[in-house]
């Protein structure tokens, strides 16, 4: 069915983060291919149809200036639709979205840590630590991760403990690296510093985060200057395999299926191109580790 965009109740907006990267592909993609997967609404008292599933292509269509937008409606109760769309997406493992999903639904409609622990298929204790992250986190950064300023995963490790000591010290944190837009690994070098560091340090941060940033980089360089070949290599392989756990981690948890078309083929592209890199690297190494034995045992009398 075709939606009218001005028709659509988006108050769940803010149970949703943005992603700028993410928002620039669909957009980029809709304006090539149109709209491929539709969005998911729920009808309430009155008339209105309620957003669950498809908020970023909502927006990216406004921004294309379309009227319309393809959409499934689902004929249930509005709780029973939200707490579906999430334990669809619950694959995901995005413990924010999770809590304030969970708050949602304990809050607004009532249901228990018990009975939404029943729900989902997770312990009670997942609910409340979920539930927990949006009650801990102050509002402040709970909206620079909607906004994709922070990234939720960084949230999470580094920001959370934070605020559960001092929040007002992780809000002024928080405040301070956002418009760098910064990663995971620089949110972690930046709460590390204003853990072990001088209030001198401290200061630093908060007023210049990007020259903190920088420093740290100095020393990784002055540090990698000195490495041995070796360790190098030891360095470069330890990371392929972190990432290459990483990114099967994202595929077993279920990412491929709810990805648009044009991004499927992004991926299967960028997946054959690692292919043939990591291939190149394995035949490469077969190769010099077969020449090297053959020299060891030339030399070696005793391997004859």
């Amino acid at each position: 069915m075709d939606v009218d965009l001005h028709l659509l109740d988006l108050r769940y907006e803010a149970l949703r983060k943005r992603s700028p990267t993410r928002e620039r592909q669909l957009l980029a993609s809709l304006a090539d291919v149109g709209q491929q997967m539709p969005i998911v609404v729920v009808p309430v008292a009155g008339g209105a149809l309620v957003l669950l599933d498809g908020y970023k292509r909502v927006r990216a269509l406004r921004r294309l200036a379309r009227d319309t937008v393809k959409a499934t409606r689902w004929e249930m109760e509005e709780s029973e639709a939200l707490l579906l769309e999430r334990l669809m997406r619950v694959a995901g493992e995005d413990a924010l979205e999770d809590g304030w999903v969970l708050a949602e639904l304990h809050e607004r409609f009532g249901l228990s840590f018990d009975v939404l622990a029943q729900r989902f298929d997770k312990s009670k204790s997942w609910v409340s630590r979920r539930h927990s992250l949006v009650t801990e986190l102050p509002q402040e950064i709970q909206a620079q991760v909607r906004a994709g300023d922070i990234a939720a995963h960084a949230a999470m490790k580094y920001l959370v403990p934070l605020a559960r000591a001092n929040a007002k010290a992780a809000t002024r944190l928080s405040a301070a690296m956002a418009p760098l837009k910064p990663t995971t690994r620089q949110v972690g070098e930046l709460y590390a510093g204003w853990q072990s560091g001088t209030e001198q340090t401290r200061e630093l941060i908060l007023s210049t985060p990007q020259v903190f940033l920088r420093a740290q980089a100095e020393q990784r360089q002055a540090q990698t200057a000195t490495k041995s070949p070796t360790q190098l290599l030891l360095d470069d392989l330890g990371a392929m395999s972190g990432i290459a756990r990483r990114a099967r981690r994202r595929l077993e948890q279920g990412l491929l299926p709810r990805l648009l078309a044009g991004e499927r083929e992004e991926v299967a592209r960028l997946f054959a191109q690692t292919r043939a890199d990591t291939q190149g690297l394995f035949t490469r190494f077969d190769r010099e580790a077969t020449d090297v034995g053959r020299v060891h045992a030339n030399s070696n009398p005793e391997a004859a």
